[in-house]
């Protein structure tokens, strides 16, 4: 059913009046008058911070959890759940949250010593108006998580529709996080509330030499280089399981038992679509107003350059394991920790692929000194995973990587 049906007929239902609409996120006063804002250009995510004298960086943000629509891998378009940046002024937020949710959710990085407040408002659903379901953020792997901001709803509080809960967080250790839904969280993972969160070091900007090389960013706090690099890229492996998406739609009993994605996907599109560096080239759902996958998996280098890869996975029922022939691949971190034991000895390896469950993530060094310039192709192993629903042609988790 097209949305403008809905629209018209729930837009007073959804779009809360100010006084009834609880959008009120949190932001220290310092941080609100003498902040500035950096937005994502890829996703609209902005962060607005502000460094207080001889103090750490304080960080606000504000998204939106909801409804939208995205596109498989066959061109389909599947309805799901999700969050997105909020838009507008505070009385604004719940008209302009509705349907524009995204697959994945927008990549968020902060700084390790930051103070974050991060504020989550619940749109409702334009789909199911029958639905109320709360939402929360749970920082996956966060190793400091305080019960009332974890987002496990048997501890933790949720957001109501129509209502602004603010998440603080001391972000003390360095690594790749995920963020999801955790509200009925095999549901709504897999309807698509999910994505990935970097947390960069204190050592970046200081300058270390490793394998003749001098670096100044780094993934952890290594002390001598070993996870120095040149280029950072995100990736996060999922699935959607299109015979559910399809009942949610149509309101119909879901099939958890059954529950097996058949369009595999790496940030939220199967391919060839993960090579569509351009938003304009992606093609947008029937019902959605707006792109809702704005994340292309494009890996673009020059021939010398060590290579960050962050990879993750969030799947509710599949491990996957990614290769990139050609390309020499070393695992420096796991678990948003550096490949150290307890006792500082290294367990950093050289691999030829990497294999990931539900919630699982990697740190890959990918050192192109050597490698002839070319297109190689990064994907899964499993080739039931390498294609896009019945269809037999090449798709689902596959990407390319550019090395000029």
């Amino acid at each position: 059913m097209k949305l403008s049906k809905f629209f018209a007929a729930l837009l007073g239902t959804l779009a809360l009046p100010a006084a009834m609409a609880g959008v009120y996120p949190q932001c220290p006063s310092d941080v609100t008058a003498l902040g500035t804002d950096s937005v994502d250009p890829a996703t609209g995510l902005t962060l607005r911070t502000y460094t207080p004298p001889g103090g750490n960086r304080k960080v606000c943000l504000h998204v939106v959890a909801g409804d939208g629509w995205q596109v498989l891998g066959d061109g389909r378009q599947a309805y799901g759940f999700g969050f997105a940046p909020a838009q507008g002024r505070d009385e604004e937020v719940m008209i302009n949250g509705i349907a524009a949710a995204k697959f994945p959710a927008p990549t968020i990085t902060f700084q390790e010593g930051d103070e974050v407040w991060l504020s989550l408002t619940n749109v409702g659903m334009i789909h199911r108006p029958d639905l109320f379901d709360q939402h929360s953020v749970h920082w996956h792997g966060y190793p400091q998580a305080s019960a009332i901001f974890d987002g496990v709803p048997q501890a933790s509080a949720t957001v109501q529709m129509g209502s602004t809960f603010t998440y603080y967080y001391k972000v003390n250790d360095p690594g790749t996080f995920m963020w999801h839904c955790h509200v009925e969280a095999t549901e709504h993972m897999e309807m698509g509330m999910l994505g990935m969160l970097n947390v960069l070091p204190r050592q970046n900007g200081s300058a270390r030499t490793n394998d003749g090389k001098t670096f100044t960013r780094f993934a952890y706090n290594d002390g001598d280089g070993s996870t120095g690099y040149d280029r950072e890229f995100s990736l996060q492996m999922g699935a959607v399981d299109s015979n559910f998406h399809e009942l949610h739609e149509l309101v119909q009993p879901l099939p958890f038992l059954e529950l097996k994605g058949d369009f595999t996907q790496l940030n939220g599109r199967g391919y060839p679509m993960t090579t569509l560096e351009n938003q304009a080239d992606m093609p947008v759902g029937a019902d959605a107003p707006a792109l809702s996958q704005q994340l292309h998996s494009v890996l673009r280098a020059t021939a010398g350059d060590r290579v960050l890869l962050r990879l993750t996975n969030l799947s509710v029922d599949a491990y996957y394991t990614l290769t990139a022939m050609g390309l020499p691949m070393r695992i420096v971190g796991r678990g948003a920790a550096i490949a150290r034991g307890p006792a500082g000895d290294s367990w950093a390896h050289n691999t030829a692929s990497v294999t990931l469950g539900g919630g699982d993530g990697v740190d890959l060094l990918i050192d192109t000194r050597g490698v002839a310039p070319g297109t190689y192709y990064l994907y899964t192993t499993n080739l039931n995973f390498l294609s896009n629903g019945a269809n037999e042609d090449r798709g689902g988790l596959m990407t390319t990587f550019v090395l000029q």
